[in-house]
C-alpha cells in the first residue's frame, strides 16, 4: 500500500524526526522485515552503531548502503526535505534554489545531490512502451552558425519517444544520441519501445530498419526535415522539454549534464497527472533505494567546469 503525505504539514509531522526518517525508509526498503543483502537471511539485530547485523552470515550493513544515500554526511531528514521541495516544485529547482531552501552552506553540495536525485529518476527495470508510438529527434543548444537540421554542429540530438493515448500524449523517453545513424536511432528505439508496436517515423534513413527489428513500422511522411509537425506529439514533447529547459534553467544546461535533466523532465512528464505531489516525492524515495549508489567523482562532467555559480 502506498504511503505517503499529502500536504506541507503532513510532511513535517510525519519526518520531524531522524528516527522516523529511517523507519520510513526501513519500511520501503524492507517491507516484509530486514533482509541480508549478502544471504537473503531475515534474522538479525541492530547494533549501536544503527548498524543492521545479520545473524547467519554475520554481515553489519547500513540502512543506507547500495542506495544514493551511501556515504552520506548530512542526516536523512535532509535529504528528505530536499526530494519534498523537487517533487513539490511543478517545474522542478535548480542547485542555487536548493541551496536556498535547505541552508546548505555548499553549492557543490546541492548540485550533486540534484544530480544523484535525478539518476534516482530512472526505475531500474522500466517497462519499455507499447501501442503507438511517435518517434522524431530534436536538437538541444542555441543558435549556431552553419548547416541545419540533421547534422548541425554545436548542438545536442536528442530522440524523443511520444506514446499515443487515444488524442493524448501517454508515456514518454528522452535519449541523447551521438549522431542520426542507423546504429544510434534504431538502439534509442529497442531501448525505449517494446516490438510489435506501431513506430511513425518520418522517411530518414536511420529508421529503414526498423521492420527487420520486429516493429510495425509506418512512414508518415517522406521528406525528412527535422521539425516539420507532421509527428505532433513528438514535436510537442520536444518544445516543451525546450521551454522548461529554458525556464527553470536558464538555458544553462552544459552538454555533459543533459542526460541528467532528459532524465528529470521524463519522470516529471510521466508523472504529470498525480493528483498529489506527494505521490512523486514517495515514488522518488521509492527509487532511490532501489538505485545503486552514485558517488559525486562519477556524475559525468563533474570536472568539467561543472560548478561555476549559477551553472547547474
Amino acid at each position: 500500500m502506498e504511503d505517503y503525505p499529502i500536504t506541507l504539514l503532513e510532511f513535517e509531522k510525519r519526518f520531524a524526526t531522524e528516527d522516523l526518517c529511517r523507519q520510513y525508509l526501513h519500511e520501503l526498503r524492507w517491507p516484509n522485515g530486514f533482509q541480508c543483502p549478502r544471504c537473503g537471511n531475515q534474522r538479525g539485530w541492530i547494533t549501536k552503531r544503527d548498524l543492521y547485523h545479520c545473524e547467519q552470515c554475520g554481515l553489519q550493513t547500513s540502512i543506507f548502503a547500495g542506495t544514493i544515500f551511501q556515504d552520506t554526511k548530512k542526516p536523512l531528514h535532509v535529504w528528505f526535505r530536499a526530494m519534498w521541495y523537487i517533487s513539490t516544485q511543478k517545474y522542478g529547482t535548480n542547485a542555487l534554489g536548493l541551496q536556498r531552501v535547505l541552508g546548505l552552506g555548499s553549492y557543490r553540495t546541492s548540485w550533486t545531490w540534484l544530480h544523484k536525485l535525478r539518476c534516482a529518476m530512472v526505475r531500474p527495470g522500466r517497462d519499455r512502451l507499447t501501442g503507438t508510438i511517435e518517434v522524431d529527434e530534436t536538437y538541444i543548444g542555441g543558435e549556431q552558425p552553419g548547416k541545419r537540421g540533421r547534422g548541425a554542429g554545436g548542438k545536442e540530438l536528442v530522440v524523443v519517444v511520444a506514446q499515443k493515448d487515444g488524442r493524448k500524449i501517454g508515456r514518454i523517453r528522452l535519449q541523447r544520441v551521438p549522431d542520426a545513424s542507423a546504429d544510434s536511432l534504431e538502439n534509442s528505439v529497442k531501448e525505449a519501445i517494446e516490438p510489435g508496436s506501431i513506430v511513425r517515423t518520418d522517411g530518414w534513413s536511420g529508421y529503414q530498419g526498423l521492420s527487420i527489428l520486429g516493429y510495425n513500422h509506418q512512414v508518415i511522411r517522406d521528406e525528412a526535415d527535422v521539425g516539420d509537425n507532421m509527428l505532433p506529439m513528438a514535436h510537442q514533447v520536444a518544445s516543451l522539454l525546450k521551454r522548461w529547459l529554458m525556464g527553470t534553467y536558464q538555458g544553462a544546461v552544459q552538454p555533459s549534464h543533459l542526460d541528467y535533466y532528459l532524465d528529470e523532465y521524463t519522470f516529471r512528464f510521466n508523472r504529470r497527472t498525480c493528483r498529489s505531489r506527494g505521490k512523486l516525492f514517495y515514488r522518488l524515495v521509492q527509487q532511490s533505494i532501489a538505485v545503486n549508489p552514485v558517488p559525486a567523482k562519477h556524475i559525468k562532467g563533474r570536472n568539467h567546469n561543472a560548478y561555476p555559480q549559477g551553472v547547474v
